[in-house]
């Protein structure tokens, strides 16, 4: 199963260190190594961002710094867990790692193949003599 961890943390103005820099990246490494990892990337500070709402039709957008919010999204990963409690367990292990923030974990809807799918991927690949 694969899970979207949000981590969500206090907003951070300065680029992180080279001695931090170097230490997620081998804590990154070693969690795609095992598998758990899938994908993850840090975000920019807010000022940088914006915020897109619709309502009633209406389209807003307000540029960053979102300095109303205490936490901001400070990145995300995609896990692979054979469960939920797996996927928690990892989290925790990284927000120990971290030292502060939190993280939502959701569940990644997977969706079935579409019906035919395999055999237009089969087809296309016997016509491009594959």
């Amino acid at each position: 199963m694969r899970y979207l961890s949000i981590y969500k943390c206090p907003e951070r103005t300065t680029p992180p260190t080279q001695e931090e820099m170097a230490s997620m990246g081998k804590y990154i490494e070693e969690s795609m190594k095992l598998g758990i990892l899938v994908g993850t990337e840090g975000c920019m500070p807010t000022a940088l961002g914006a915020r897109v709402r619709v309502d009633s039709g209406k389209v807003t957008v307000s540029d960053g710094p979102f300095t109303e919010a205490k936490e901001v999204v400070g990145g995300f990963a995609i896990l692979e867990a054979p469960s939920k409690e797996a996927a928690i367990g990892f989290v925790k292990e990284f927000l120990a790692y971290m030292g502060q923030g939190e993280c939502e974990l959701r569940q990644i809807y997977e969706a079935p193949p579409c019906a035919g799918a395999e055999a237009a991927v089969s087809s296309e690949l016997v016509s491009k003599g594959a």
